[in-house]
C-alpha cells in the first residue's frame, strides 16, 4: 500500500481532531467554495466523518457577485454528491443592501445561509476551511486597524454561530498544504478572482504585505503571526473570566453598576466589564467600539458631572451618584 501523502494525512488528522471534540451525534456540514482550502477540507471530512459514525453535508454558497458563480456552486455540489457526501446543495444569498463593506456583507450573508442550512439538516457543526495563512492575514489586518486583544486573537478554532458550533480545523495547516493535498487527490480548485483583487484589503495583505514580510523576516513569520493569535486568545479567555466575576460583583439591584467597584478594577478588566455590560443592555456588537467603551470608562475614572454616554443600538448610560445606570432614550 502506498504511503499517504503528508499534506493529505495532516488535513485528515486536523479534521479528525476537530470532530472528535463534538459531544453529540449528528451530521457535520462543510462550507465549500471550491477553492483549494475548502476543497481539501471537504475531501478530508467526507473521508474522516463516516469513520466516526457521522453523515456529511456540503453547502456551496453562491453570493451572486461574479459571472458564472451559480454554475460554479452547482459544480461543487455535484462533485460532493459523487464524492460520497450524504447531501449537497447550493445556498444563494443576497449581498447588496447590507451594512458594511462588501467583504463584511458577503461574510454576514454567507454565515446566515450556513446556519440556516445546518438547522435544516440537523448538523451539529459547520466546518470552514480557514488556514494558518488566513489567520496570519487576520492578525496583520487587526494590527493595521488598531484593534485590541480581541482583534489580535484572530479567528478562534471554535465559536458559536447562531447556536451552531463553527469549527475551523485547518488553522494549523498552511495554504500550501491544502493546494498540495488537492493536487495529490486529483482535485482542481477554483481560483477566486476576489483573492487577487487589490480593491480588497485582505487581497493586498495576501499579495503584497505578507510576502514582503516573509522576504524580510523569513518564512517563519506566518507561523509566528498565527502563534501570536493563539497566545493572545488564551490571555483573552483568562481576562474574560476575571471580567465575568467582576461584572457580577459590581451589579446593583436597580440594574446599574457600582462606580467604586469598577474603579477598583485594573483597566484591562474594567474595559471588558463595561463592554460586556453594554452588549448585555443591547448595544450592537458590530458597532460597539473602543470609543464607546472609553466614554463609559470616563464615567468611572474621570467623573466630573458630564452627561450620558450614548451607545449604538439606542442604549444610554448615565452616572447617578455612585452608580452607572441605563436610562430611557427619548
Amino acid at each position: 500500500m502506498a504511503a499517504l501523502a503528508p499534506p493529505v494525512a495532516a488535513i485528515r488528522v486536523a479534521v479528525r481532531r476537530a470532530l472528535t471534540g463534538l459531544p453529540s451525534p449528528g451530521p457535520v456540514l462543510v462550507a465549500c467554495s471550491g477553492g483549494a482550502d475548502s476543497l481539501a477540507l471537504a475531501a478530508a471530512t467526507v473521508f474522516v466523518a463516516p469513520r466516526l459514525g457521522r453523515d456529511t453535508v456540503l453547502v456551496s454558497v453562491d453570493h451572486g457577485l461574479q459571472g458564472g458563480s451559480a454554475e460554479r456552486a452547482e459544480a461543487v455540489a455535484g462533485w460532493a454528491r459523487e464524492a460520497g457526501f450524504t447531501a449537497a446543495s447550493v445556498a444563494r444569498v443576497e449581498v447588496a443592501g447590507r451594512p458594511g463593506g462588501p467583504e463584511a456583507a458577503a461574510r454576514e450573508a454567507r454565515y446566515e445561509a450556513l446556519v440556516e442550512a445546518a438547522r435544516q439538516h440537523g448538523a451539529v457543526a459547520v466546518l470552514t476551511g480557514h488556514t494558518r495563512d488566513d489567520q496570519a492575514e487576520t492578525v496583520l489586518l487587526a494590527l493595521a486597524r488598531g484593534a485590541g486583544p480581541r482583534g489580535l486573537a484572530g479567528m478562534p478554532a471554535r465559536r458559536e454561530l447562531g447556536g451552531v458550533p463553527l469549527l475551523r480545523p485547518l488553522l494549523e495547516i498552511g495554504r500550501d498544504e491544502t493546494r498540495a493535498a488537492c493536487a495529490v487527490l486529483g482535485l482542481s480548485p477554483w481560483q477566486d478572482p476576489h483573492n487577487t483583487d487589490p480593491s480588497y484589503a485582505r487581497s493586498r495583505v495576501r499579495a503584497d504585505l505578507l510576502p514582503a514580510l516573509v522576504r524580510a523576516l523569513g518564512p517563519g513569520v506566518v507561523d509566528n503571526l498565527a502563534r501570536t493569535a493563539r497566545l493572545v486568545a488564551a490571555d483573552n479567555a483568562a481576562l474574560d473570566e476575571l471580567a465575568g466575576t467582576a461584572l457580577a460583583a459590581a451589579r446593583h439591584p436597580d440594574g446599574g453598576l457600582s462606580a467604586p467597584a469598577l474603579l477598583a478594577l485594573t483597566p484591562a478588566v474594567r474595559g471588558r466589564v463595561l463592554h460586556a455590560w453594554a452588549r448585555e443592555l443591547g448595544a450592537q456588537p458590530g458597532a460597539l467600539s473602543h470609543r464607546h467603551v472609553g466614554a463609559l470608562d470616563a464615567l468611572v475614572t474621570a467623573w466630573h458631572g458630564q452627561g450620558p454616554a450614548d451607545l449604538p443600538g439606542g442604549v444610554r448610560i448615565l452616572r447617578r451618584a455612585d452608580r452607572l445606570q441605563p436610562v430611557a432614550v427619548g
